[in-house]
């Protein structure tokens, strides 16, 4: 049951920030067509949004890796 748990704590954690990656990348390349000139802003604002959410994928992997050291 307990490898059930990790299994979706991986899984959820890695879902969601995915497809906001996937949305949040195909709007700024929108964003980019739309006015090339605020290309510089818009990137910024993409990479940091992008990094807080690896940061949701990475704290869904320390769960699966603290779930994972109570079960052994």
């Amino acid at each position: 049951m307990e490898y059930i748990a990790v299994a979706l704590a991986i899984a959820l954690s890695t879902f969601g920030p995915g497809i906001g990656q996937g949305i949040a990348a195909s709007k700024a390349m929108e964003g980019i067509a739309r006015q090339p000139e605020a290309a510089g802003k818009i990137q910024s604002a993409l990479i940091i949004s992008l990094a807080l959410m690896e940061a949701l994928t990475i704290y869904g992997l320390l769960i699966a890796f603290m779930l994972l050291g109570q079960i052994g």
